[in-house]
């Protein structure tokens, strides 16, 4: 079976839907309130506040601000705006990126719940990369002088700051590899195969997971064309260590997707 587009905004949200609904714990609140608090967030042993006690946690929620809702295709930011804020992704899906002088653009992330967004900026106070949502997303907006102050108070989350500054760091570094030695299929099957894990975070299923992207974007990020990412789905289908129906995708041999990319 060959990979489809989905283009119903409606199957996209449902997708959505689905998959928060696996989560025993997003059943409880809605992703997208805006008066969720930290503390009660079902992502708080994900993002910022899994480095701080009660106490702190309340500290860091008096600068949080808790936007609207974003639809797909709306921008957090665009490349080059001033630098104000770092996000955490509360819901849904977001991609970077770049675009360059002769407005050809090329995809730089992606980002789920959990994750935090916007750090491109801190060093030259300038965003690097737009972010737009990929599906019906929610945040939680950080303005950053108000974390960097906050940050001196708590030590702890100082720290785990700067632990996920390094992370981003080294999946920067990643990706470079990634994109400069490894083959088509290589590099499809690491995509894969880190999606897998961040769902896991986020207590969804490591193994049958939404595509929130479209197989456009993967290939900007990957370096790839449509037509090969497509291409390596179908082969990968054919041996049987994926299954790919529209947006959904299930690996079957996750062990044997690691062994491609030379991982045990």
């Amino acid at each position: 079976m060959s990979p489809a587009a989905v283009t119903s905004d409606s199957t996209e949200e449902n997708e959505e839907n689905i998959a928060i609904q696996h989560s025993p714990s997003a059943r409880k609140l809605c992703p997208h309130n805006t008066n969720i608090s930290c503390a009660s967030c079902r992502l708080n042993e994900l993002c910022l506040p899994i480095a701080l006690n009660k106490a702190e946690v309340h500290q860091l929620d008096e600068i949080v601000e808790r936007n609207r809702p974003y639809k797909k295709g709306d921008h957090l930011y665009r490349q080059s705006d001033e630098f104000k804020s770092v996000y955490a992704v509360r819901s849904g899906s977001f991609k970077s990126y770049v675009l360059s002088d002769t407005g050809q653009g090329r995809v730089t992330g992606f980002f789920l719940p959990g994750e935090i967004i916007g750090m491109d900026g801190i060093a030259s106070k300038h965003y690097a990369n737009s972010t737009q949502a990929l599906e019906h997303s929610s945040i939680c907006e950080i303005p950053f002088s108000q974390l960097e102050k906050l940050s001196h108070q708590l030590p702890n989350l100082q720290h785990h700051f700067f632990a996920i500054m390094g992370n981003e760091i080294a999946k920067d570094q990643q990706i470079h590899t990634l994109l400069s030695s490894y083959t088509a299929e290589e590099r499809t099957a690491s995509f894969l195969l880190g999606l897998s894990s961040r769902y896991a975070r986020v207590s969804l299923s490591p193994s049958r997971f939404l595509l929130p992207m479209t197989r456009s974007d993967i290939g900007e990020y990957l370096g790839l064309t449509v037509e090969t990412v497509s291409r390596i789905f179908t082969a990968l289908q054919r041996k049987r260590l994926i299954e790919v129906n529209n947006r959904e995708i299930e690996l079957l041999e996750i062990d044997t997707l690691r062994e491609i990319i030379g991982v045990n």
